[in-house]
């Protein structure tokens, strides 16, 4: 829940820009340069194992030089942040106050989603104030002992907890695009035909259900395609919950899986999986309106031992520029079209914004989303591991953790190369 919190808190930009000692602490551009450092910083708490091995050996002085920049950093940010987050909260209850509720019920409910929000907020932006202040005072009962392994684990552990809120608040800050804030709908495909493409989506799969279960959330697998080998032929999965289109946009594109023989004549072996990512709208309603007759809507048939039937499979078609959407999930025919036309709507809305468009009537013929054109990451598994991302250039060493759903830093830079970009844009 109080990471939930964190992403909520959006502090608008003019209140940033206007409050003289915030600013001073939170420059934009330096947050944006340094977030994928504290990222992967805040993230170093041991999973598995030993883990009073892993506090023992990393030694008395790193152990309190973390806690110590933990405790720093949240000293200098929290309450700054609590100052105008609290500033913020009290004038949407005068809002509240000043306004007849019953005039605009949708309206009302809009109002009240938001003040519940940034009490939410609040809340836990003082404790994390509380929380910097338990590890500062465990921190100084452990040196009055010699060597207390204990006592540090517990402050260091109090201070994960504080950095992990500060990423997530200051990320909040940085996803500001249109549609940042829904929720997410992953459609993977594997190349028709092989058998480790089918088996490599599988494991992207599972890659993208771990990250949702460390966010504190479970995936939803709505579609799945299976391949007769084990694999997966295609998948869509939903994630409903708020920011997670905006941590996963970056995602679209084709992630290849790179094994090289140890002969080094022969050709490295590769495997292809293509993600799409659109946004899933969970509270708000999809505002965009789509004539009849620019669809083309069909009811694909399946065929099962010679036996031919139509499914409840909807397939649509956007006819001015080519978009192919379908849903197969739901329960009914119905169901499935209003999927269907929900996942076009949203695909149009990308569009319109990636391109400036006000009206979908503009959308240029054969605009589209199409995540077989640009390459978004490679795996390579041998004969060294490493994860390289293309769209960021950032490299990570364990293959393992990343499959494992710890993606945060390859998030993370993703977020501050399309910031420094549209930095550049504005120049």
């Amino acid at each position: 829940m109080a990471a939930e919190s964190l992403r909520i808190g959006l502090l608008n930009e003019t209140q940033l820009k206007n409050h003289r000692s915030f600013s001073n602490y939170y420059p934009k551009t330096r947050a944006s340069a340094n977030f994928s450092s504290r990222a992967f910083r805040a993230s170093q708490e041991p999973i598995d194992g030993n883990k009073n091995k892993f506090y023992k050996e990393l030694g008395l002085f790193s152990l309190r030089k973390r806690i110590e920049d933990s405790v720093l950093r949240a000293e200098t940010l929290a309450p700054a942040a609590l100052e105008l987050e609290e500033a913020k909260h009290i004038n949407q209850e005068e809002v509240i106050r000043d306004c007849d509720l019953w005039d605009d019920l949708s309206k009302s409910n809009e109002v009240l989603n938001k003040l519940a929000d940034s009490a939410k907020v609040v809340d836990t932006l003082r404790d994390l104030k509380y929380k910097a202040e338990e590890a500062k005072l465990i921190t100084e009962l452990a040196e009055m002992d010699a060597i207390n392994y204990p006592l540090f684990k517990q402050a260091y552990s109090a201070s994960i907890d504080v950095n992990k809120f500060l990423d997530e608040y200051e990320m909040s800050k940085l996803l500001k695009e249109p549609y940042d804030m829904e929720g997410a709908c992953i459609t993977l495909k594997s190349r028709c035909g092989d058998t480790y493409s089918e088996k490599w989506a599988g494991q992207l799969t599972q890659m993208y259900m771990k990250w949702a279960k460390r966010q504190g959330h479970a995936g939803r697998i709505v579609e799945r395609s299976p391949s007769n080998n084990g694999g997966l032929k295609s998948v869509t999965i939903e994630l409903e919950f708020k920011f997670a289109y905006g941590y996963l946009s970056g995602e679209r594109g084709i992630h290849s899986m790179i094994r090289s023989s140890q002969n080094t004549s022969t050709q490295p072996e590769v495997s292809f999986a293509f993600v799409d990512v659109i946004p899933l709208f969970i509270e708000s309603s999809l505002d965009l309106s789509i004539d009849d007759e620019d669809i083309l809507v069909s009811y694909p048939s399946s065929c099962e031992e010679d036996l031919c039937r139509t499914s409840l499979a909807v397939h649509i078609q956007h006819i001015p520029t080519g978009l192919e959407v379908e849903s197969t999930g739901e329960r009914s025919c119905f169901a499935n079209k209003i999927k269907a036309l929900n996942r076009l709507k949203a695909k149009l809305l990308i569009i319109m914004r990636d391109q400036g468009l006000s009206s979908v009537k503009s959308v240029k013929k054969g605009a589209k989303m199409d995540p077989c054109s640009q390459e978004t990451r490679k795996y390579v598994f041998q004969p060294s591991k490493m994860v390289h991302d293309l769209k960021s250039g950032l490299q990570l060493p364990d293959v393992n953790d990343v499959l494992n759903g710890y993606l945060d830093p390859l998030i993370a830079a993703h977020i501050n190369s399309r910031q420094t970009s549209t930095i550049n844009l504005l120049a």
